[in-house]
C-alpha cells in the first residue's frame, strides 16, 4: 500500500507537473503576445509620430525656405529699384551738365559778342583819342606863338575853370557830411532829451493803474509758472507789472486802445473770478468786440453834438479810434470836435457855409486812426480816405494841404490850416511832443512784424523790450535763436534809439481740446 500510494503520489506529481507546466507555458505565450501587440502598438504609435514630426519639419523647412526666397527677392528688387534710381539721377545729372555746357556755351558766346564790341568801340576811342592829341598839338603850337603873359593868362583861366568844378564838388561832399552829421547829432541830442524828460509823460499816456480787492488776487492774475500773465500779455500785447504796490497792478503799452482793452479785460476777470488762460482769451476778445462798439457809439456822439451827418460807417469807426489817438498828448477825437466848431464860426463871420466847414474841420485829421498801419503823413492818408468814402472834394483838399501840403483849393482849406493851429495852440491844449517816442515804438513793432514766422510783435517796458511771439509750425526752436539775431540786427541798422533794447522771441504750442 505505501509503494502504492508512492507510485501513485509520483504519478499524480508527475501529472501535476506537466499540467502545471503546460499551464505555465500558457500564460507565458499569452504574455508573449500581449507584450508583443503592445511594443506593436507603441511602434505604430511612435512611427505615426515620426511621420508628423517629418511632415512638420519638411513644412517648417519649406516655409523657411519661401521666406529666405521672398526675402532674397525684395533685396533684389530694392536693389533694383536703388540701381534704377541711380541710374536716373545720372541721367538727370547728365541732363544738367548738358544745360550748363550749353548755358556756358552761349555765355561764352555773348561774352566774345561784347568782347568784339569793346574792341570795336575801343578802336572807335583810339582814334577819338588821336583826334583830340593831334587838337591838342595844334592849340601848342598856336599857344608857341603867344607871349609868356598871354600863355599863362589862358592856363590860369582854364585851372580856374577845373578849380571852381572841384570846388563846388568839394562843398557839395562838406555839406552833405555835416548834414549828416548835424542829423546825428540832432537825434543823439533829442534820444537824450526823451531819456531825461519825457519819463513822466510816458507814465501819463503808457500807463493804467487796475484796483484789486486784495493783494491774494495777485496771485491768481500771474497762474501757476505764470501761465495766466503770460497769456494776458499775448493776448492784449500790453505788459502787465505786478509789484509791492497795494490791491494794485499797472498795464504798460504806448497803443492806448490795448491798453484800456486790457484794462476792461481785467477788470472783468477780477470780478468774475474764474482767472484761466481760456477764460483769459475769450474776455479779451470779447473786450475788444464791445470796446469797437462803444467807441463807434461815441464817434456818433461826437458828430451828433457837432452837427455832422450822413458819415460812412467806416468813417464812423474810424473816428471812434480817434479818442484814444493823441497828439502831442491832446485828444484827436476833441482836438477835431475842437476844429470843427472854430471853422463853423470862422465860416459864418465870413458868410461861407457852416456846414462844409464844420464837415471839413471835423475830418481833417481822420488819416491819424491809421498812419501807423500805411505809409506816408496823415493828411495824405486822410484826404485818400475820405476821397474813398465820396467825401466832397473841398473836405478832400481840407484834409490834404492843412499842414501846407498841398495847394489850398479853396478858402475852407485855409480856414482848417487857421483853425488847427487855434486848437493847437490855446492854453493848456498840448503838452510837450511824444510824437518821436511813440513813432519809434511803432517802427519798433514793425521792424519785429516784417521776418517770416512772427505772428505777433509788442513793445513793451516804455521801448525798452520787444516780444515777439512766433508760429510754432513755422519756427523751429533752434531757429529762434537765430530769428532773435536778425531781428536785432535789423533794429540796430534801420532804427536810432537811446539805450539797449531787449528781444525776446517766443515759442509756444498749445493743445486745446473741449469736453462735451
Amino acid at each position: 500500500m505505501i509503494i502504492f500510494y508512492i507510485l501513485g503520489g509520483t504519478v499524480l506529481g508527475i501529472v501535476l507537473g506537466w499540467w502545471l507546466k503546460e499551464i505555465l507555458q500558457k500564460n507565458t505565450l499569452n504574455s508573449a503576445k500581449e507584450e508583443a501587440e503592445k511594443t506593436l502598438k507603441e511602434a505604430n504609435s511612435k512611427k505615426e509620430e515620426i511621420l508628423r514630426k517629418v511632415d512638420l519639419d519638411s513644412k517648417e523647412l519649406l516655409y523657411k525656405l519661401r521666406i529666405d526666397f521672398e526675402k532674397q527677392n525684395v533685396s533684389k528688387r530694392e536693389e533694383f529699384l536703388r540701381l534704377e534710381k541711380r541710374l536716373l539721377q545720372r541721367e538727370e545729372n547728365l541732363e544738367k551738365r548738358l544745360d550748363f555746357i550749353e548755358s556756358r556755351e552761349k555765355e561764352f558766346t555773348r561774352r566774345e559778342a561784347d568782347f568784339r564790341r569793346v574792341s570795336e568801340e575801343l578802336k572807335k576811342k583810339d582814334q577819338v583819342l588821336e583826334q583830340l592829341i593831334e587838337e591838342e598839338k595844334e592849340k601848342l603850337r598856336r599857344i608857341s606863338s603867344l607871349s609868356r603873359e598871354e600863355a599863362r593868362e589862358i592856363l590860369l583861366k582854364r585851372y580856374e575853370e577845373e578849380l571852381r568844378l572841384e570846388k563846388g564838388k568839394m562843398i557839395r561832399v562838406m555839406e552833405e557830411e555835416i548834414r549828416e552829421d548835424a542829423d546825428k547829432k540832432a537825434r543823439e541830442i533829442i534820444s537824450q532829451a526823451i531819456q531825461r524828460c519825457a519819463v513822466e509823460h510816458t507814465t501819463e499816456t503808457t500807463v493804467s493803474v487796475v484796483q484789486l480787492p486784495n493783494d491774494e488776487i495777485k496771485g491768481r492774475i500771474i497762474g501757476r509758472e505764470g501761465r495766466n500773465i503770460r497769456v494776458f500779455e499775448m493776448a492784449t500785447g500790453v505788459d502787465l507789472v505786478i509789484d509791492d504796490t497795494p490791491e494794485a497792478v499797472n498795464l504798460s503799452s504806448f497803443d492806448a486802445i490795448r491798453r484800456e482793452v486790457a484794462r476792461i479785460s481785467l477788470e472783468k476777470l477780477v470780478q468774475d473770478g474764474r482767472i484761466h488762460p481760456a477764460r483769459i482769451e475769450e474776455v479779451v476778445e470779447k473786450t475788444k468786440q464791445e470796446l469797437d462798439k462803444r467807441l463807434i457809439e461815441e464817434a456818433k456822439e461826437v458828430a451828433f453834438e457837432v452837427g455832422i451827418h450822413n458819415l460812412h460807417a467806416e468813417i464812423i469807426k474810424l473816428l471812434g479810434r480817434l479818442k484814444y489817438r493823441t497828439s502831442f498828448g491832446q485828444s484827436v477825437l476833441q482836438h477835431s470836435k475842437e476844429v470843427a466848431f472854430i471853422m463853423g464860426i470862422l465860416a459864418s463871420e465870413l458868410g461861407l457855409d457852416a456846414h462844409i466847414a464844420k464837415r471839413a474841420g471835423f475830418l481833417h485829421d481822420i488819416g491819424k486812426a491809421i498812419d501807423h498801419q500805411v505809409e506816408g503823413t496823415h493828411s495824405q492818408i486822410g484826404s485818400e480816405l475820405l476821397k474813398k468814402y465820396g467825401e466832397d472834394e473841398i473836405v478832400v483838399n481840407a484834409a490834404k494841404s492843412h499842414h501846407e501840403e498841398a495847394e489850398f483849393e479853396s478858402i475852407y482849406s485855409l480856414l482848417a490850416l487857421v483853425a488847427d493851429a487855434i486848437s493847437a495852440s490855446r492854453p493848456g491844449a498840448r503838452r510837450e511832443t511824444l510824437e518821436t517816442y511813440i513813432k519809434r515804438l511803432k517802427q519798433l513793432e514793425a521792424v519785429a512784424n516784417s521776418f517770416e514766422g512772427v505772428d505777433k510783435g509788442y513793445a513793451i517796458q516804455a521801448g525798452r523790450e520787444i516780444r515777439v511771439i512766433v508760429y510754432p509750425k513755422k519756427v523751429k526752436d533752434e531757429e529762434i535763436f537765430l530769428l532773435a539775431q536778425e531781428i536785432k540786427k535789423k533794429i540796430e541798422k534801420d532804427m536810432d534809439y537811446p539805450g539797449n533794447i531787449k528781444v525776446t522771441v517766443i515759442r509756444e504750442t498749445r493743445a486745446v481740446d473741449y469736453a462735451k
